[in-house]
């Protein structure tokens, strides 16, 4: 794979980070992004098949808590008169519900679930990306349009699980999902808050928020 393309950095760096039963993984030496092979990638009627056996429901108290974990920072950072996208919402749209419940209206956007594009096209004060970005094939250009879809001074809060080292990657569950095709590090962060001119803050293990620089 050492002469293919990063999907992010679209740069012919790709070395070779891991390897399990089902899949290797390269890494790319500019942004650092760890990906995995596109032979290894589902199609779309596998994917969503995926999807479809997950149960997220707004009544699940454990799902709002791990939810809020991003939204939560957001709603810190923004005026109560906002408004925001949640981005790849899924079939429950709990997010949304949750923040209308606080007096914040959040719009909804799934490839599968909610397929709106009206949705795409008017801008925000925040969009979410919970558990999404690492399912992303084409993560650059997404980046580009999620960028187009904020106003001045915009955020963008994204929740995925990040890499550490090679050691800790072995034997990570996370990469075990198959539809989990990207993932991302702190300098993978790094590299997307200077190359797209956000400014980048790490909220927790799990989440950073990108917001649009303003000159």
């Amino acid at each position: 794979m050492s002469n293919q393309v990063c999907v992010l950095c679209h740069q012919e760096l790709l070395t070779f980070y891991a390897k399990d039963k089902k899949r290797s993984y390269h890494q790319c030496q500019l942004c650092k992004l760890v990906q995995v092979e596109s032979e290894y990638h589902l199609s779309a009627e596998d994917e969503k098949a995926e999807y479809d056996k997950h149960d997220n429901d707004v009544a699940d108290a454990g799902y709002q808590k791990f939810l809020s974990r991003c939204l939560d920072p957001v709603l810190e950072r923004v005026s109560p008169d906002s408004s925001g996208l949640d981005f790849g919402c899924g079939e429950g749209k709990v997010l949304s519900q949750m923040a209308a419940s606080r007096g914040v209206h959040v719009a909804n956007y799934d490839l599968y679930y909610v397929n709106e594009l009206k949705a795409l096209s008017r801008q925000y004060e925040f969009i979410t990306l919970t558990e999404v970005i690492e399912h992303i094939y084409d993560v650059n250009q997404l980046l580009i349009q999620l960028k187009s879809l904020l106003k001045p001074n915009g955020l963008l809060a994204i929740m995925t699980k990040r890499v550490k080292d090679k050691q800790a990657f072995a034997q990570w569950h996370y990469k075990n999902d198959m539809t989990h095709i990207c993932f991302y590090s702190i300098e993978t962060f790094e590299w997307i808050a200077n190359q797209f001119g956000w400014q980048l803050e790490v909220i927790s293990d799990d989440v950073v928020i990108l917001t649009v620089k303003c000159v």
